[in-house]
């Protein structure tokens, strides 16, 4: 099936494995955007590219302010950039017809359950980048257009920032690491994000419409920071010692939620598709880290 789709923040790490995955979709005509080409807190300039770039089936928002301890004292544009803008997508998506695909996080949870989040638990965000994508989230729930929200967590890939690629550098650098212990998730390799996202558009295009959900997706399994950085070490053979420690011994500007295991059951039976265990997946990215000689 022929779809258009348009990428925002395609230059991060989401938006670039959608990118390296446009090959495999062959019957999918991509358009990438960063702020570059488009700047999507700007009523002005979404209606600009909309009249002169056409129709689009699909917009697969990828575009946030991402820096956790940093909207502690950013709010403005933290807000800007993941509720403001989102709140013009949304009119976009109104007035362009196009179906909406926006990315959450586990953080709009304050982790204080001891089981897996599903899509009905009460968001109750403790941070303000929480906050913020939770009042996204409201933006598109609540809406009369065709939107879904894809709650994810602990993201990492090949490209850009992330927590894989620090504690490379880090155990290569430092006799020995402490990492906290008492925060539980699960990692998710945006690749397998972006190839998800992708194989459910022809499902999407095919719901009675107006349609509106929200799913979680991060990889399978459950596993804390410390576990994360034990089996990126070990597998990378870096001689690091690892030392657990509890979160009040690493104090951050923004409060993290300490159990944010989302269920997948309803994205899985929903679509069909098959999600990756967390080890399985950080292999193959370390494999592809290698092979780029990063």
């Amino acid at each position: 099936m022929k779809f258009r789709i348009l990428v925002t923040g395609a230059n991060g790490q989401l938006g670039n494995e959608i990118r390296d995955l446009a090959a495999k979709y062959a019957d999918y005509e991509f358009v990438f955007t960063d702020v570059a080409e488009l700047d999507i807190t700007s009523v002005d300039a979404l209606n600009d590219f909309f009249q002169k770039n056409g129709k689009f089936d699909f917009l697969i928002n990828c575009a946030a302010y991402t820096a956790v301890d940093a909207a502690e004292s950013n709010q403005e544009l933290a807000f800007k950039l993941n509720t403001t803008a989102v709140d013009l997508l949304v009119e976009m998506a109104g007035k362009y017809g196009f179906f909406l695909i926006q990315i959450s996080t586990d953080y709009v949870f304050d982790g204080e359950k001891n089981r897996p989040y599903d899509e009905d638990d009460v968001p109750i965000p403790s941070s303000v980048y929480g906050k913020t994508k939770r009042e996204a989230e409201h933006l598109i729930l609540y809406s009369d257009i065709n939107a879904i929200v894809i709650r994810t967590a602990w993201l990492y890939s090949t490209y850009g920032k992330n927590f894989v690629k620090s504690m490379i550098k880090y155990g290569t650098e430092r006799d020995e690491l402490n990492v906290v212990f008492d925060q539980v998730g699960t990692p998710t390799y945006a690749y397998d994000l972006a190839d998800a996202i992708l194989q459910i558009l022809p499902q999407l295009q095919a719901m009675p419409k107006p349609y509106t959900d929200l799913f979680h997706y991060t990889n399978e399994g459950v596993c804390s920071w410390y576990d994360f950085t034990q089996h990126i070490l070990r597998h990378e053979n870096i001689n690091c010692r690892v030392n657990p420690i509890r979160s009040e011994q690493y104090p951050t500007p923004a409060q993290r939620p300490a159990f944010s295991v989302l269920d997948k059951s309803k994205i899985k039976s929903k679509f069909g598709i098959n999600i990756p265990y967390w080890t399985d997946s950080l292999d193959v990215m370390l494999k592809k880290l290698k092979e780029k000689g990063e």
